[in-house]
């Protein structure tokens, strides 16, 4: 607005609307300070929004209330194996007090509403591990409760969602699709449901019936507007203001160009960490510095603004860990004039899917986390310059389940051979030429893991040995939900390649969030939450929500801290 003043002021101004961003400032407001968020895309949500929307919080009251025995000891000695050498005392312990209380507080005064989740931590054989109660999953939320805001809340993934369609994973209605040609009750729900769709479709341009991340991100925004929070979408913050060494405020931009929001308390970065950085990337993904190739799935602005602000003004974002972001396998999915990325979260763990290398050689248990199978992936292709793999199943197989972004019946098979997707051959032999795939190495593989998988055995990689690897797998295949032989073809293969789900690797802070130097002092006015903070798991994966469930506690200790009130 040329010639008006335009600039701003609040107590704390925070950077960036995903659960990090959102959760400091629900706490901060309630805890009675002003607060004004900016975020740089045109919708809110940020990652969060396209995740699955899942909190690990050991001690949660869900899992009490559903009689699940845990202890805080044991999840302390979990996460003591999993962070290594990376293990930060006072952050784990101010993540296992207040987790709970954090999760009470958001259902007490929020919008937000979680449900238990039935996921096991990702090694629950680990001294410490546990089969249940751990994660909660945010509730569907119906997003028309936004009014006028669902147009600027940012849509699910497109890859994992069918015509924008997101599905309820706490209930069986993916299996209503899936046996959609088989049964007539399902017929009928499937129906019915693709209808109501159609309709939210007409009228609003979207799916209104959310899960997962986006239901997370619309529950907290919902509180953001009705406690007056302003939220300015398409507004990136430029540059830090400081004065005698402290951050006092930035410098943002707008379609009507600069101005500037003083914050008299704060200002917190929570712009989602460097997944899109290219030249930071570039040194820290290992499959990168060789020369390979990468393809995130998260919010392409994500480009680490905040962390770029922080290290002009003194901060400190070193390359720590090994694995500086959770990995996660994904393919290319040719859409139209784009390229999406499907993230393969659920497909490897089905019986008769395997993976195997370019020399067409298994190289881990498929059945693992997305992150331990893209360390494995990291590793398999060590001294070389590609990171990829080719998940590989029969014709019985790929339409039972689908593959990726194609299909199981009854949508067609042959619409993602023929533009590339899938990769299909008569015999093993000529599906391995067809793929670049080593023909002796893909059919020796494939008759020793037959031998075994007829039994519904893994000599190789004990696959379906463990609650989280039956979790995902086929419950009605017996007697291994994870493990089926490979029969006859057609057969089809799907190039997947190293994605991820957002950084570990961050700024240094202080347990509630302030940046410190590398001289170990604390920058004052500036905090970093969410991504843009270092994670506590040292870039490990212990379990689902690992991201989410530190992030909101964090958000929560940072606002409270803001506030001068001990969380």
């Amino acid at each position: 607005m040329p010639g008006q003043q335009r600039d701003l002021s609040c107590d704390v101004l925070i950077v960036g609307s995903g659960a990090g961003g959102l959760s400091t400032a629900i706490t901060a407001r309630k805890s009675g300070l002003d607060v004004i968020i900016i975020e740089k895309d045109r919708y809110f949500g940020g990652t969060t929004a396209f995740s699955g929307g899942v909190l690990w919080i050991p001690g949660n009251s869900h899992a009490r209330n559903a009689g699940v025995s845990d202890s805080r000891e044991a999840a302390r000695t979990y996460l003591k194996h999993e962070t290594g050498n990376h293990f930060d005392d006072a952050a784990i312990d101010a993540f296992l007090d207040v987790g709970p209380r954090m999760l009470d507080f958001f259902e007490r005064e929020t919008e937000a509403k979680f449900v238990l989740s039935a996921y096991p931590d990702y090694h629950p054989d680990v001294k410490g591990g546990a089969a249940l109660g751990r994660s909660v999953t945010a509730a569907p939320y119906d997003a028309r409760a936004l009014g006028e805001e669902i147009r600027r809340l940012r849509p699910p993934l497109e890859t994992i969602t069918f015509i924008g369609m997101m599905f309820n994973s706490s209930n069986d209605e993916l299996k209503h699709f899936f046996r959609v040609t088989s049964s007539l009750k399902s017929a009928i729900y499937v129906a019915k449901r693709l209808a109501s769709h159609v309709k939210d479709l007409a009228l609003y341009r979207r799916g209104v019936k959310i899960t997962s991340g986006n239901a997370l991100a619309a529950r907290l925004a919902k509180t953001v507007f009705d406690l007056g929070i302003p939220l300015l979408t398409g507004t990136p913050a430029q540059r830090l203001v400081s004065r005698n060494g402290a951050i006092t405020g930035a410098v943002v931009r707008d379609e009507n160009g600069e101005f500037r929001i003083t914050a008299r308390c704060a200002v917190v970065l929570a712009s989602g960490g460097f997944p899109h950085d290219r030249a930071r990337i570039a040194r820290a993904y290992p499959h990168l510095v060789r020369g390979g190739e990468h393809l995130s799935p998260t919010p392409e602005t994500n480009t680490g603004d905040g962390i770029h602000m922080a290290e002009q003004v003194g901060g400190n974002c070193d390359i720590r860990f090994s694995n500086a972001a959770a990995w996660m396998p994904v393919s290319r999915v040719p859409l139209g004039s784009r390229t999406g990325a499907f993230p393969h979260l659920v497909d490897r763990y089905k019986p008769g899917v395997i993976a195997v290398n370019r020399q067409g050689r298994r190289f881990t248990n498929e059945s693992e986390s997305y992150h331990d199978v893209g360390a494995a992936m990291i590793a398999d292709g060590a001294g070389g310059r590609e990171t990829a793999a080719w998940l590989i199943c029969d014709h019985a197989t790929i339409r039972k389940y689908g593959l990726g972004y194609a299909k199981p019946a009854p949508v067609p098979v042959g619409i993602f051979v023929r533009n590339g997707y899938l990769t299909r051959g008569a015999t093993l032999r000529e599906l391995a030429a067809n793929a670049g795939i080593d023909s002796d190495g893909l059919e020796g593989t494939v008759r020793e893991y037959n031998q075994g998988a007829v039994h519904g055995e893994d000599a190789a990689f004990k696959r379906g040995s463990t609650a989280f690897n039956r979790y995902l797998g086929d419950a009605e295949h017996k007697p291994n939900p994870n493990v089926a032989p490979i029969a006859a073809g057609p057969y089809y293969a799907l190039k997947i390649i190293m994605g991820d789900l957002g950084t570990f690797d961050g700024l240094t802070t202080d347990v509630v969030g302030r940046v410190v130097r590398h001289d170990g002092t604390a920058i004052g006015g500036l905090y970093a939450v969410g991504n843009d903070r270092a994670s506590i798991m040292g870039g490990n994966y212990p379990g689902a929500g690992i991201t989410l469930g530190p992030i909101m506690t964090f958000g929560y200790i940072t606002g409270r801290h803001l506030a001068g009130q001990q969380a």
